[in-house]
């Protein structure tokens, strides 16, 4: 794993970018982009698995991890900022091509991106639990969460915490919700620690209520998608996760056990779901499968 910062659209951009020594310098790059609140590093055991075939860039996004704050939330937090600021990464790494993997808000810029300003740079998209349409209810919840980032004087409080907020993520070891917690942490001046992101982003969902709902940038969509969505999500529903296996681009479908918003891609069955599809060259073939 290398750590990188660019200037794009003048914020100043970390990603991680991971590749096994040998990697052919023309192997295929894949694009990991994290949920609301989260950042690159989420991506960690993935990339781990899949950087013997392909160069894995983690980005934070503007206002998460290692990334820069917002000057101007209202301009800079919402998703046509964040395609902008893909599509300055992309540029700046040379990429003319790429296969995409989002969780949640990550998995949402892509789509629209695919649809919009990097519309024949993405190959294949991954969807880990976000469609063209979310439940209102789960928008709240995470609104309240992460709108007011509590602070804790310990690291151990910090990891309780995260443990409960995001226990639908899955199945995580000791260790994972440890690494979980050590790349999701930031310290405040009195000495406390609080989750590493600006608290402004979710002014997303008061000044853009509409940047979610994506069925018109869905249909318009020409390439394999695959979705996975947690058994127990709050956010992709059922009937939503149904319509985008027959519309639009006919997303393979597969269904998650034992999680809810969002799998956290740290299984050998998950990982190995993206790589499956991934590496599937009759990709046209891959439409409106369930599973």
């Amino acid at each position: 794993m290398t750590s990188r910062y660019l200037v794009c659209l003048g914020r100043e951009i970390h990603l991680t970018e991971w590749a096994a020594p040998g990697l052919a310098p023309d192997a295929p790059v894949l694009v990991a982009w994290h949920g609301l609140a989260r950042s690159g590093r989420d991506f960690d055991v993935l990339a781990r698995q899949l950087c013997d075939r392909w160069r894995v860039i983690c980005p934070d996004t503007v206002g998460r991890g290692l990334s820069q704050w917002a000057e101007d939330p209202a301009a800079e937090y919402h998703l046509g900022a964040y395609v902008a600021l893909a599509e300055s990464l992309l540029d700046q790494l040379g990429l003319t091509q790429c296969d995409w993997l989002g969780t949640s808000m990550g998995g949402a810029i892509g789509l629209l991106g695919a649809a919009t300003r990097l519309q024949g740079r993405i190959r294949r998209l991954v969807l880990n639990d976000i469609g063209p349409e979310i439940e209102a209810a789960a928008v709240a919840r995470i609104r309240t969460y992460a709108g007011a980032p509590p602070a804790f004087a310990t690291v151990t409080e910090l990891e309780a915490y995260f443990r409960e907020i995001y226990a639908s993520f899955g199945v995580l070891t000791d260790a994972q919700w440890r690494q979980l917690t050590e790349t999701s942490l930031r310290r405040l001046p009195d000495g406390r620690v609080t989750p590493h992101y600006d608290p402004r982003i979710v002014q997303q969902f008061e000044r853009a209520t509409d940047d979610y709902l994506l069925w018109d940038a869905w249909d318009r969509l020409r390439l394999p998608v695959l979705c996975l969505r947690g058994a127990d999500s709050s956010l992709l529903s059922a009937t939503t996760a149904e319509a985008m296996r027959t519309r639009g681009p006919l997303a393979e479908l597969i269904t998650v056990p034992g999680c809810g918003h969002a799998p956290a891609l740290n299984t050998a069955e998950q990982i190995g779901w993206v790589e499956r599809f991934l590496s599937a060259s009759e990709i046209g073939l891959l439409g409106g499968v369930q599973r």
